[in-house]
């Protein structure tokens, strides 16, 4: 019993003490990232120059495309959405299975008082304006989520979905890196024919997607595919001469990219906050670690 004792005690010493050094970690990095919105100055999407900038402005749906989220239908700039369903174990616990994800990678416009560029949304840290989870009794909601006195209403049933967007007209901070840009429809024209010569060689396709390597490509490993399709095309039109608009997108070098409705002054206060509450945990880890050890 004792030797059992003792084996419990080591796992709560490493445990905690690996949690407390992942904590710390977190802490970091927030202050890192914080130290980036503070730095970087606000530009003007006009006179920017290509580079690691920060941007202000209105947002606006893609060009030549009414966007809508596929889980609801609302109108929208950028959305993700996620579908879980309630199921019991063979223990009689109940859990939630993931059954459905998506997020969109098609770029938006941001506007300012004096030019536009596209926002190229893949890899982003996104901070949305609607942030909404009900309950429905089907594998897809049949109807918007439903709102009493500004209140979201959970509803009952199975099935948990879960919708993240951003609307239109929403002013919105983005720090990431300006590129020089082809046009709009150059990138999509670009992304569909790297899908297309990716299905002709199915095994390459699977080997590099098939997450859960059940043989086929889901719903949400497609996604993932038509995002690095995406990035790829991006990456690809950037070095042709054709005309070219200015796209703020993922980093090359590690700074954030970080798309949110808030100004420099909250998105600081917002990183501080998070470094504060991360080093507490760090801190209250670290003492239940030293504890466990002297027991």
């Amino acid at each position: 019993m004792a030797g059992h004792a003792a084996a419990g005690w080591w796992i709560l010493c490493a445990v905690s003490g690996l949690m407390a050094l992942a904590a710390l970690v977190a802490c970091l990095s927030r202050l890192r990232r914080d130290r980036y919105m503070a730095d970087t100055p606000l530009v003007r999407i006009r006179s920017a120059a290509q580079g690691y900038v920060r941007i202000e402005g209105i947002a606006a749906q893609p060009p030549g495309e009414a966007m809508r989220s596929p889980l609801t239908g609302r109108a929208c700039v950028w959305w993700d959405y996620r579908i879980d369903y309630k199921e019991k174990t063979e223990r009689g616990a109940t859990v939630y299975r993931s059954i459905e994800k998506a997020t969109s990678v098609t770029p938006f416009v941001l506007q300012d008082t004096d030019g536009e560029c596209l926002i190229g949304p893949v890899g982003a840290e996104v901070t949305a304006t609607i942030n909404d989870r009900w309950r429905g009794n089907t594998p897809h909601p049949t109807g918007l989520p439903y709102f009493q006195s500004g209140f979201l209403l959970a509803g009952t049933g199975d099935y948990v979905y879960h919708e993240r967007l951003i609307s239109p007209a929403s002013r919105l901070s983005v720090l990431g890196e300006l590129r020089s840009h082809t046009e709009f429809g150059a990138v999509d024209e670009k992304t569909k024919e790297i899908l297309r010569q990716w299905k002709l060689d199915q095994g390459a396709l699977l080997r590099r997607f098939d997450r859960n390597h059940d043989g086929q490509i889901d719903a949400a490993e497609w996604d993932a595919a038509r995002a690095a399709a995406h990035s790829e095309a991006e990456a690809t039109v950037l070095h042709s001469p054709i005309e070219r608009i200015g796209v703020v997108g993922q980093t090359t070098h590690g700074e954030p990219f970080v798309i949110a409705p808030l100004d420099a002054r909250r998105l600081i206060r917002r990183e501080q906050r998070n470094a504060a509450l991360l080093l507490l945990a760090s801190l209250l880890l670290l003492s239940l670690c030293l504890w466990g050890l002297s027991q």
